[in-house]
């Protein structure tokens, strides 16, 4: 019976320790749902965590607007913020409306040349990533044209070739030129798409 009662007491400080510890983490929840940004951090550290929890949307906005930023860029630089603010150690934990470390945005189509898939005005969920392939729809930073959104048709090494959907060609007058009017071909920087588009 002693056995028994020494071991249950064992086990229970164990539960104690084990609990103690996770009570005591440092924690930073993000949760993005494409356009909004929440925060909310755990800590028994004197901090003034709503000046944190400011920095950190701030800079999640930011991150979520960069073509060059992806999940790691986000959680390196939330660890320097918390740093800033003086905590040391956060777990850094990434949610959103995709799923655990991603990060969705929400963009809005300007233009034709993706019709018939899709229309100009419509929002679009993309998911922040630079993990696509032939087929898919991104949204792409190009030197040539700003923000795009095109569907990848080829992709050669570090180089991706990006074409419109809308087939269709037609001819206009500007200044008395005749100019022919058709979906743009590009090709861009791996580093310059932007993320794929999941919903539409």
């Amino acid at each position: 019976m002693a056995k028994k009662n020494i071991l249950a007491l064992i086990i229970l400080i164990l539960i104690i320790i084990i609990f103690g510890m996770n009570l005591f983490n440092n924690t930073v929840n993000i949760y993005l749902d494409g356009e909004n940004v929440s925060v909310e951090t755990q800590t028994f550290e004197d901090i003034d965590s709503n000046s944190l929890n400011k920095d950190i949307c701030s800079y999640t906005l930011n991150v979520m607007n960069n073509t060059t930023s992806d999940v790691e860029t986000l959680k390196n630089g939330v660890e320097k913020l918390c740093y800033q603010h003086g905590l040391e150690d956060a777990e850094i934990n990434i949610d959103s409306s995709l799923g655990h470390d991603q990060i969705p945005i929400i963009v809005h189509v300007d233009g034709t040349s993706m019709l018939p898939t899709l229309q100009n005005g419509q929002t679009v969920l993309v998911n922040k990533t630079h993990d696509f392939e032939v087929g898919d729809i991104v949204v792409a930073e190009s030197k040539e044209y700003g923000g795009i959104i095109k569907r990848v048709e080829k992709i050669d090494e570090n180089k991706v070739h990006l074409i419109s959907d809308n087939k269709n060609i037609s001819y206009e007058y500007i200044d008395g030129a005749l100019y022919q009017i058709k979906g743009i071909t590009t090709w861009v920087d791996i580093s310059d798409v932007n993320g794929v588009v999941i919903d539409y």
